[in-house]
């Protein structure tokens, strides 16, 4: 079971000296190094080269998630929580809990929430930090009633999807 608040609390909020790391893995770990701390997983795939491992019954900060971890063959290169909240409201107070906490850690955002509070309703919430140890990315779509999802990639994964 990972709490993710005391990490963060424990972090100086100075984005040049925050590490971003998954799971409390550093970028770079082992598959083998992941598995023996976390056990096997429900799932393995294999696509363009990364491997992604996929755990459930995970808890993150006091919310129940899906993990999935992403391997090249470097190592841990990324990793997304998807938060099981079935309502609104929990989709709602999970996004505005886990902002709170990543505010917290990596400083002001880069990608503010999109749509003033008017539109709320109707509007994906996101908000990114783009740091020089790591891509951190947290959304959620109330109107299509997708999960909150929180999305961490190694600055090698963020090069290769987003470019130099």
């Amino acid at each position: 079971m990972l709490l993710i608040t005391a990490a963060i609390f424990a972090q100086n909020n100075s984005s040049s000296e925050v590490t971003v790391t998954f799971h409390n893995f550093p970028w770079g770990t082992s598959l083998q190094a992941f598995t023996s701390r976390m056990g096997n997983p429900a799932y393995v795939e294999e696509v363009n080269g990364l491997r992604s491992l996929v755990y459930d019954n995970i808890e993150v900060s006091g919310y129940p998630v899906f993990l999935i971890a992403y391997f090249s063959q470097s190592g841990l290169e990324g990793g997304t929580y998807y938060f099981n909240t079935f309502s609104y409201e929990e989709r709602i107070q999970c996004y505005t809990n886990m902002r709170s906490e990543l505010l917290a850690r990596y400083g002001a955002t880069h990608l503010n929430d999109i749509f003033s509070s008017t539109f709320r309703e109707m509007a994906p919430y996101e908000s990114s930090w783009n740091l020089p140890s790591g891509y951190v990315h947290l959304k959620v779509d109330t109107r299509r009633n997708d999960p909150v999802t929180l999305w961490f990639s190694s600055p090698a994964l963020t090069r290769i999807l987003f470019g130099s």
